[in-house]
């Protein structure tokens, strides 16, 4: 029995070290579990780069215009009533005293009827009493009555000639508001818009045509708070039709004093020639030449390259020798096309980096990017000439 207490012995010292194992291997795990792993490595982002240079205004500030005609009526009934007609359309041409609409007329035959038989009455009073005061006068000069019967009766009479004054002229009034039912254009020109149609009341002035008067024609465009300044009175202003055709040259007419309430934005119109002007209504661009800055040298980037930094513009601009980016505040004045204008915060000869802009960190490693198809299109160097040698030993 003495081998029994030995071999018990030597189970429990391996299962201690087994123990042990396993208390190692999880400590090892947990230290493992607790440790943070290293960061990965930030990626070399390629960029595409620009180099700053000067150039010149590309683009001449240029407006959508549309051509009006200088004076544009807006032609009503002067008295109220239902339109019973309309006689014209929309891009018709009219004359002067063309028929363009009618009220119901029989109101005003009505009121001009009795106005005329107010007039006959008035006229018979003062017959009559035109009459008595030339009989009484003769009897005035027999003595027969008194003066103040004669006074009494000139009275009469001169108050008879005024109600028939009153009534000669209520019965020209009346016949007048009979032909104002009748709408008629006072100058010749194009129609333009349709403000009212048969069976509508109308009230008197309410617009029922809308006419563009022949002659002299305006392009009309407006221009920001900004532009309206540097415009005056009398400044060139080249015209160009939508569809194409010849330039024409015209001169600045008027400048809107305030600016208009919804747009905020000031109208100007540009008188042309009438003579070679596109058809009324018709779309056009105009160029200010007060406006014009070609030639001046100024400094563009691409609209890709800017970034919103806060309240401003900002760029990433390269360092060739760290292959690094830091990030430049600039301020852009204005665009040229597709270009921004660039006023300040960067000089000629930087590098700029033009693509991947929101995706870059300050002093972020980059390289430049290199397009593939451009280095695949590029001409191979032409293949070394092979040595030949001749019967003589000479080389071709």
């Amino acid at each position: 029995m003495p081998a029994l207490p030995l071999v018990r012995a030597v189970f429990a010292r391996r299962g201690s070290l087994v123990t042990s194992a396993v208390a190692a291997a999880f400590a090892a795990l947990a230290i493992a579990g607790c440790s943070h792993p290293a960061a990965p490595e930030e990626p070399l982002r390629a960029v595409k780069i620009t180099t700053v240079g000067v150039s010149t205004f590309d683009t001449e500030p240029e407006f959508s215009a549309e051509v009006r005609a200088r004076v544009e009526s807006r032609i009503g009934f002067r008295v109220g009533g239902k339109i019973t007609k309309r006689q014209v359309d929309m891009g018709q041409h009219v004359n002067a005293g063309q028929v363009l609409a009618q009220l119901d007329p029989q109101d005003f035959k009505l009121a001009t009827d009795a106005a005329r038989a107010q007039l006959a009455a008035a006229t018979t009073n003062r017959d009559i009493a035109a009459s008595d005061l030339k009989r009484y006068q003769g009897l005035r000069d027999q003595n027969f009555i008194s003066g103040a019967d004669l006074e009494r009766r000139e009275t009469t009479y001169k108050s008879a000639q005024a109600q028939f004054e009153q009534a000669q002229a209520q019965l020209s009034s009346q016949g007048n508001q009979a032909n104002y039912t009748t709408l008629v254009a006072d100058v010749p020109g194009i129609v333009t818009a349709i403000e009212a149609e048969p069976g509508q009341v109308v009230t008197s002035g309410t617009p029922v045509v809308r006419i563009a008067q022949d002659g002299a024609r305006d392009v009309v465009f407006a221009v920001p708070e900004d532009r309206a300044a540097l415009i005056k009175p009398g400044a060139p202003v080249t015209v160009r039709g939508w569809a194409g055709g010849a330039e024409l040259e015209g001169k600045v007419r008027e400048v809107a004093a305030s600016a208009d309430a919804v747009t905020r934005t000031y109208t100007v119109k540009v008188a042309i020639d009438a003579a070679t002007a596109p058809a009324l209504g018709a779309t056009v661009y105009a160029r200010p030449q007060s406006l014009s800055r070609s030639g001046t040298a100024v400094i563009k980037l691409p609209t890709s390259a800017l970034r919103q930094e806060g309240q401003g513009s900002a760029v990433w601009v390269l360092d060739k020798d760290t292959m690094t980016v830091r990030l430049q505040a600039v301020q852009v004045a204005t665009a040229d096309g597709n270009a921004a204008v660039i006023s300040g915060g960067i000089t000629p000869g930087m590098m700029v980096v033009v693509a991947g802009v929101h995706v870059l960190q300050p002093g972020q490693k980059v390289s430049i990017y290199q397009d593939k198809n451009a280095i695949a299109a590029a001409p191979s160097p032409a293949p070394a000439a092979a040595v030949v040698p001749t019967a003589a030993g000479a080389k071709q």
